[in-house]
């Protein structure tokens, strides 16, 4: 993490006539990093929950660096378009993604045209899991999530349940519950959790896996009911709602959005180390774990090596669920 150990690398590898990645870098890119304002990339709108994440951890991170940290929204293609946009940087530490599910999701769902997400990205740190809850709108037959199973073992494709596209994971999670259930239900993909949320509300979509943001006023206001959540245990948000396992799925708990911070490819140690230290004085600082707490994420900072064996399990266990259900990249 210290400079002068990296130097004597650099030095011993100059010596030698390596071209390690740290040497192959640009001059400027060798001084006191950071040197100029780092740019921490989103593949999803502004306002949004990985948007206003990236916004509080960046904010704690400029801090920390002496440098902005600047949050740059490329929207588009379940982010996609970020995603790959980030691989093509040069790994100096000044091009960073906030990755989400979408990062193996992508990769599973278009092998031909997308990245290879654990190859072409270096791992900094995760950052926050995100649980999901199952709501259905107050005004539907459902109170519980055993009843709407039922209603969906009895008339096949007759429940449908939104998302905010395919591949993300409200659509994934409901996937797994049909899996899982035995039944068939219909998707209903929207631009976005919110107008996926208010076709719940009205009661024209069945039900949806919504993350635990900002959902609580709905609740309150007797517009949505709870039926499970994803945890392990019992929300404190919702003690009156059953965890899935408690309602016979378990394993549940496992298929659960994560957020992290990655690179390109072949980034340096010590710029990894640089920029790991930094998220993680912003995931320490109390009123940032209060304010992700109050978005319905749990604080989460991890090493790279952690955050890189998160991502490939991330990657299988995905994979297990679109297998499963027959997921494609037009479903």
């Amino acid at each position: 993490m210290q400079d002068r150990p990296m130097k004597r690398r650099t030095a011993l590898a100059a010596s030698i006539g390596l071209a390690s990645p740290w040497h192959a870098l640009p001059a400027a890119a060798q001084g006191a990093y950071p040197n100029r304002s780092i740019r921490l990339v989103v593949g999803f709108a502004a306002g949004g929950p990985t948007d206003v994440i990236a916004r509080i951890i960046a904010q704690d991170m400029s801090g920390s660096l002496g440098r902005p940290v600047v949050v740059e929204n490329r929207t588009g293609a379940n982010a996609l378009i970020a995603t790959q946009f980030v691989a093509r940087e040069a790994p100096d530490g000044y091009t960073i993604l906030l990755a989400t599910l979408s990062h193996s999701v992508n990769a599973i769902l278009m092998p031909d045209n997308s990245y290879k997400p654990l190859e072409d990205f270096t791992p900094i740190g995760l950052v926050a899991l995100l649980p999901l809850i199952a709501v259905t709108g107050s005004g539907t037959p459902y109170n519980t999530l055993p009843e709407l199973v039922a209603a969906a073992a009895a008339s096949p494709d007759g429940i449908t349940y939104g998302s905010a596209g395919n591949g993300g994971s409200a659509h994934l999670a409901a996937a797994l519950l049909a899996t899982r259930s035995g039944t068939r239900m219909t998707h209903v993909p929207f631009r976005g959790n919110g107008p996926a949320l208010s076709e719940v509300i009205a009661g024209r979509v069945s039900f949806m896996f919504y993350p635990m943001i900002g959902i609580q006023e709905y609740v309150a206001r007797g517009q949505l009911r709870p039926l499970a959540v994803s945890t392990a245990e019992r929300s404190p948000d919702y003690p009156g709602v059953p965890t899935m396992r408690e309602i016979g799925y378990p394993g549940f708990e496992d298929y659960i959005q994560g957020l992290g911070l990655v690179g390109p490819a072949h980034m340096p140690e010590a710029i990894v180390a640089k920029l790991n230290d930094a998220l993680r004085a912003s995931l320490a600082r109390p009123e940032t774990m209060e304010r992700i707490r109050g978005l319905g994420g749990s604080v989460s900072a991890s090493s790279p090596t952690d955050y890189a064996g998160f991502l490939r399990q991330d990657l299988e266990r995905w994979r297990r669920v679109i297998e499963a259900a027959e997921i494609t990249a037009r479903d």
